[in-house]
């Protein structure tokens, strides 16, 4: 973990900070090409920000030999992103509100159906199902019968957003613009 004092406005934390009490403890996460970052705090400073070795390129390189992906290649990085996301300071981030300012997760917000506005709540249970449509085209369903893109970056992406929702708890995140 590293001190972010020096850098607020790092992955627009201070943006979504602004829109919030103080006092309440808010989470920012970043999918990256080769990292996924987390900030976390309280207050207008930053207390932390957390690196997970996971990113949409990083994670379908090491992965994926297939596009789409096969459904091998996604269970053995379903593992790998677990055993990354298992070094996230859990009792830390625990309670917070989870917010991103991703475009790759905003797309992926209005592919399960949300509407695109300037804050998006997007909820677990959406992600779980989108998920779900993903992994019928890893089967063989028709990806235009589902509306989602086959490129390796999509899957690894989602595969993130999803497995840090569920093993850290987080029931929505904040899609900020």
């Amino acid at each position: 973990m590293n001190d972010l004092r020096h850098e607020p406005t790092y992955l627009g934390y201070s943006s979504v900070r602004r829109d919030q009490p103080d006092g309440t403890p808010i989470t920012v996460l970043h999918i990256g090409p080769t990292l996924t970052r987390l900030v976390f705090g309280k207050d207008m400073m930053a207390e932390v920000t957390f690196s997970l070795d996971i990113g949409s390129q990083k994670t379908s390189s090491d992965h994926f030999k297939h596009t789409p992906p096969t459904p091998n290649e996604m269970e053995n990085a379903i593992m790998s992103v677990e055993d990354e996301i298992a070094q996230a300071p859990a009792s830390l981030l625990a309670g917070s509100n989870l917010f991103t300012n991703d475009a790759a997760i905003r797309e992926i917000a209005q592919m399960a159906g949300l509407a695109d506005q300037t804050v998006m709540n997007f909820g677990l249970t959406e992600v779980e199902i989108t998920f779900d449509r993903l992994v019928s085209v890893l089967q063989g369903r028709p990806a235009s019968s589902e509306g989602l893109p086959v490129s390796p970056e999509f899957a690894a992406t989602l595969l993130i957003l999803r497995e840090f929702m569920h093993h850290l708890k987080f029931p929505s995140i904040a899609v900020v613009n």
